[in-house]
């Protein structure tokens, strides 16, 4: 039973959620996205996402969230910013940012809980789920839905005020709330993203070919070679990749983080190029088993150390 008002309860979330670390927070009606889904069913019968079979399973959940949580009447939609300034060391092979510090589906999905769990203490019995990047969830999609940004060309959620470097994450409950809207896009004529993109992954404004972005091919692709039609491509990248974000003038505005979950460790930081390519198993499983990086593996980071190191050569 819902103890307060659609706009305090909302009021009171969104409170909360910036108590708990995240920086933007949005709320859009839950119902079946229809626009979304067609574009998605093109996007997969263009196999545009290669050996990530998961994508196209449970499209009807993917697309409808009140198949994911019966009953659901909002999505709530959350930013958590994971932007730094820090860097490698110059010679490193390069990690994505994201990457830097503890496993983010860890960090956001136990604040989602106690999120959850503050509106069932101050609001009343709700039912809901919580998603970090981990459920069949339009995550983007929901995010421009209530205001959070806007798609941007590179396919990132971009945010006027702070740019691309955060994490998304959502609340799917059956409690109706205030809804926002979406805001305009301000991607305008600029073609920053498209011209850097090395591999060509942004085919067309909007649109990225999953199964040509480095971050396909240094995380997701699970065979024991990268094709070598990408020799050359790869700059020096091992973990995901940047460079579509770098480039995007709305980054200029990235300010720090605050998580201290999200810090780098010095040790990796001051890794060297050297230090990266002797890196042992027990090395990998000190420094990274907390990390992004054990999505890939010692045995996936040492394949594409190989790649970079063989391909970066002259025939």
């Amino acid at each position: 039973m819902q103890l307060v008002k659609k706009s305090e309860a909302t009021q009171k979330i969104k409170a909360e959620a910036k108590r708990l670390g995240f920086s933007y927070v949005g709320v859009a009606k839950a119902m079946p996205l229809q626009e979304e889904a067609e574009k998605l069913k093109h996007w997969l019968h263009q196999n545009m996402h290669g050996s990530m079979h998961y994508m196209a399973r449970y499209f009807d959940l993917r697309t409808d969230p009140t198949r994911l949580v019966p009953g659901a009447q909002s999505v709530i939609s959350l930013m958590y910013n994971y932007y730094t300034p820090k860097q490698q060391h110059s010679s490193a092979p390069k990690i994505s940012r994201y990457a830097y510090g503890k496993d983010y589906h860890k960090v956001l999905k136990k604040k989602l809980k106690q999120l959850l769990r503050f509106i069932r203490t101050h609001i009343g019995e709700v039912h809901g789920r919580a998603f970090v990047d981990s459920g069949p969830v339009l995550e983007k999609a929901w995010a421009a839905k209530s205001g959070l940004g806007w798609i941007g060309k590179n396919s990132n959620l971009i945010h006027p005020r702070t740019g691309s470097f955060f994490f998304l994450a959502e609340l799917i409950i059956d409690l109706p709330l205030e809804y926002d809207g979406p805001i305009k896009d301000y991607c305008g004529s600029c073609t920053a993203c498209l011209d850097a993109c090395p591999t060509g992954a942004i085919v067309q404004p909007y649109v990225v070919d999953g199964s040509k972005c480095i971050s396909y091919f240094t995380i997701e692709l699970k065979e024991d070679s990268i094709p070598h039609s990408m020799k050359g491509k790869f700059g020096n990248w091992v973990f995901g990749c940047d460079i579509c974000q770098e480039v995007c003038p709305w980054n200029r505005f990235a300010r720090p983080h605050n998580e201290p979950e999200f810090e780098p460790a010095p040790e990796m930081l001051g890794m060297t190029r050297e230090q990266w390519y002797e890196i042992t198993e027990e090395v990998f499983e000190k420094l990274f088993r907390h990390t992004p990086l054990k999505r890939a593996g010692f045995k996936g980071i040492k394949r594409n150390l190989r790649f970079i190191e063989e391909t970066s050569a002259p025939d």
